[in-house]
C-alpha cells in the first residue's frame, strides 16, 4: 500500500508520525497496521486516559479477566497483565520499523502508574519492573516530569532503559528534563554502558497550554489579551525546541555523542486542537523540524493526510520570535509559571482518575467473572 501524501512529506521533513492510542481492537481488526502502510505511522504512545478508554467496555478483554481473576490475581496484578500484554503485542508489530531505524523509531510507550507521579524511588521501581515485563527492546516506560519525576528519569536512563518523559508543559522544566537525561547517560557511560542503545524522548504537551492560557487573555477582555488566543501553545513549543538545538549543539552532549549517544527528540504531544475556531492541524503545521515526533490521536491524523499545509521548519530564530509571544502574554496580565503548575497537577490528576477508573472497571468484571 501506498502512504499518504501528506504524512510522507512530514516524515520526509524529520517529523516521525506516532500514533497517540492503542487497543486490543485496533490491533485485531488491522487498523493499526494500515496506519502502518499508509499514514507513515513509526510509534505509538499511551496513558492512563487511552488504556482507561480501551479495555472499559470493551469484550475483547472479558476473557482475559475471567481467566487471570480464576488465577487468583488481584485488580492491580490484572490491569498489569491486559496493559502489558497490549504493549508487548504492538512492539512486535513494530519491530522491524524499530531495528531499520537504529532504535528511534517502532516506539510503543507505557507509562508507571500515575499514583506515583511524586514518588521518585516508586517510579524508578516500576520503571525497571516494566521494562523487565514487556521484555522489548522498543519500549518507551513513559516517565513524568514532575519534580520526583527528575532523578527518576536520570536513574533510569541510568540503567540503559529508553524513557519517554511525559507530561512537560513548561520551557524551564524542559531544560531540567534534559539535564536529567544528559545526567543519567553521564551515570551510564561510567557504569560501561553502551549508550547508542539508550534512547529518549521528551513529550512536551501542546493544546493544553493553549486551552489554558486562552481561558484566561478571555477573562482579562483587554483588546490585547483577545488578538494573543491562539498563539501560546504553538509558541511555547517553539521555544522549547530552540532549547533542544542549543543544548544538543553544546559541549556536554558532544562529549557524550562521541560514546555513541543519541539526542533526546522532542515530541509534540497533546496535538489534538481543542478549539474548533483553530485549524484541526495547527499544531502539526507549526511544529515541523528535524528530529521530532508529533503524537497525534486518529482523528488529528486523519485531518493531516487529508488537508496539512506544513509551515516551514522550526529555527533558532523562529524560537527567538516564539519568546516574544510568551512574553507579550505575560505582559498582557497571564502569569505563565502558574499555568505550568496547574497544568501539571491536573494533568497528573486526569490521569490518575482515568487509572482508578480503569482499575473499578476491571473490578467490576472480576466480580462478574466470579459471580
Amino acid at each position: 500500500m501506498a502512504q499518504n501524501t501528506r504524512t510522507q512529506a512530514l516524515s520526509d521533513a524529520g517529523v516521525s508520525i506516532w500514533l497517540d492510542d492503542l487497543s486490543r481492537q485496533r490491533m485485531d481488526s488491522g487498523n493499526l497496521r494500515e496506519l502502518i502502510d499508509t499514514r507513515n505511522v513509526v510509534g505509538v504512545t499511551t496513558n492512563p486516559s487511552i488504556f482507561q478508554s480501551a479495555i472499559s467496555g470493551r469484550s475483547e478483554y472479558d476473557a482475559d479477566i475471567a481467566r487471570l481473576a480464576g488465577e487468583g490475581k488481584d485488580v492491580d496484578a490484572i490491569v498489569e497483565v491486559l496493559t502489558t500484554d497490549d504493549v508487548r503485542r504492538a512492539a512486535d508489530l513494530f519491530a522491524d520499523l524499530h531495528t531499520a531505524t537504529h532504535g528511534f523509531d517502532g516506539r510503543v510507550s507505557i507509562e508507571v502508574d500515575p499514583r506515583l507521579a511524586h514518588s521518585t524511588e516508586e517510579t524508578i521501581a516500576q520503571a525497571k519492573h516494566l521494562h523487565e515485563v514487556v521484555g522489548r527492546e522498543n519500549l518507551f516506560v513513559k516517565i513524568p516530569a514532575t519534580e520526583a519525576g527528575l532523578p527518576a528519569i536520570t536513574a533510569t536512563i541510568a540503567e540503559g532503559i529508553s524513557v519517554n518523559v511525559t507530561l512537560i508543559f513548561s520551557v524551564d522544566r524542559y531544560r531540567a528534563v534534559i539535564d536529567a537525561y544528559l545526567a543519567g547517560l553521564e551515570q551510564a557511560a561510567a557504569a560501561g554502558k553502551d549508550l547508542s542503545s539508550i534512547h529518549s524522548v521528551a513529550s512536551f504537551f501542546v493544546s493544553r497550554v493553549d486551552s489554558e492560557i486562552d481561558s484566561r487573555l478571555e477573562e482579562l477582555a483587554s483588546e490585547e489579551a483577545t488578538a494573543l488566543r491562539g498563539q501560546a501553545g504553538v509558541a511555547n513549543a517553539q521555544v522549547a525546541f530552540g532549547v533542544y538545538l542549543e543544548a544538543f549543539a553544546a559541549e556536554r552532549f558532544a562529549a557524550l555523542k562521541e560514546k555513541g549517544a543519541n539526542v533526546q527528540r522532542a515530541l509534540w504531544a497533546s496535538t489534538g486542537v481543542k478549539n474548533p475556531e483553530y485549524s484541526d492541524t495547527l499544531y502539526v503545521d507549526s511544529l515541523v523540524a528535524d528530529p521530532t515526533v508529533n503524537t497525534m490521536p486518529e482523528k488529528t491524523l486523519a485531518a493531516v493526510a487529508e488537508h496539512s499545509q506544513p509551515q516551514a521548519a522550526l529555527t533558532a530564530e523562529k524560537a527567538t520570535s516564539a519568546e516574544a509571544v510568551l512574553e507579550r502574554i505575560s505582559e498582557a496580565g497571564v502569569d505563565l509559571a502558574d499555568v505550568f503548575a496547574v497544568l501539571e497537577r491536573e494533568g497528573v490528576e486526569k490521569f490518575e482518575k482515568s487509572w482508578n477508573e480503569l482499575l473499578a472497571t476491571v473490578s467490576e468484571s472480576v466480580e462478574s467473572a466470579r459471580a
